[in-house]
């Protein structure tokens, strides 16, 4: 089984929030997930639940270390009698759509 999240978490300040965003996602590096940071988050994946729960509240943390104010949206898919990791989904996607799942894919552009 695949537990799957979208997590955003980042400082309630003004400016860039970079350098805290950096410091979460480092965060995710002491536990067993795979993960990916897009512009508006970082899909994760993990074998269970618990690891992706603690992964999170790592990454969460690690933000409140500097700054007094956190905001985090978590999602999670927890598919537990399927066995499927994240790109399954967009390759079941693009599937259906029969090119990849992005603007200019339709006319062979990236």
């Amino acid at each position: 089984m695949t537990c799957i999240g979208f997590l955003s978490v980042a400082p309630v300040i003004e400016g860039s929030m970079s350098s805290y965003v950096a410091d979460a996602v480092a965060a995710l590096e002491a536990f067993d997930v795979e993960y990916e940071t897009t512009p508006m988050g970082t899909i994760i994946e993990a074998e269970d639940s618990k690891e992706l729960f603690a992964a999170t509240h790592a990454a969460h943390e690690a933000v409140g270390e500097q700054t007094d104010r956190v905001s985090t949206f978590l999602k999670v898919d927890d598919k537990r009698t399927v066995d499927q990791q994240a790109r399954d989904k967009v390759d079941a996607v693009e599937e259906h759509l029969g090119r990849e799942a992005r603007s200019g894919a339709a006319e062979g552009g990236n």
